[in-house]
């Protein structure tokens, strides 16, 4: 049975047609061990600041800490100036909400003094095992070249892939670019 962590229930659908802001994506969220789930983290706007050098290396050193103690298994990601996309398979160790709370929480204290914050909840989308993955990994890997925030023919330093998933979603790649038919 899948459980939804802030609801108690998954049958009740009149109940989030009566919630509002942050409690309607609450509403629904569920948690299953070995499911990807695409995740967006957002700072609090109009804040910016996340591709800083120094934040972005404590992003991806968080990134590496859940995966080292097994919360997750991120398969892809990238992080803009105001948000960030995940694309991560749930770990055993604990539930989406508690391993997004660890995650901005550890990042909080990294913030400090540089500005950023984050806002109080997260948008996520379980994908099931039927999903097409392909055009998750593109819509991360493309984020900033659709942004305007990067040329073409140059590679975005917030972008990760996971060691596995880049062996095949390279050879999609122009050498680690965007083909520039992906970006019309």
């Amino acid at each position: 049975m899948i459980i939804n962590q802030d609801q108690g229930t998954t049958d009740s659908v009149n109940a989030s047609k009566t919630l509002r802001g942050y409690g309607a994506l609450r509403f629904g969220r569920t948690s299953e061990h070995g499911s990807d789930y695409f995740l967006t983290l957002c700072l609090q706007r109009p804040q910016t600041g996340l591709t800083s050098d120094h934040l972005l290396g404590k992003i991806f050193a968080e990134i590496n800490r859940l995966e080292d103690s097994a919360y997750w298994a991120m398969r892809t990601a990238v992080v803009m100036p105001d948000h960030v996309h995940l694309l991560t398979t749930l770990g055993k160790e604990t539930g989406l909400s508690a391993t997004l709370r660890l995650f901005k929480g550890r990042l909080t204290a990294a913030f400090r003094g540089y500005g950023p914050r984050w806002q109080p909840s997260f948008y996520d989308h379980h994908l099931r095992s039927t999903d097409e993955i392909l055009p998750t990994f593109q819509y991360i890997f493309l984020n900033p070249y659709k942004a305007g925030l990067i040329g073409a023919d140059k590679k975005w330093p917030g972008y990760f892939c996971g060691k596995d998933d880049w062996i095949w979603f390279k050879s999609l790649t122009a050498d680690a670019q965007p083909f520039p038919e992906w970006l019309q």
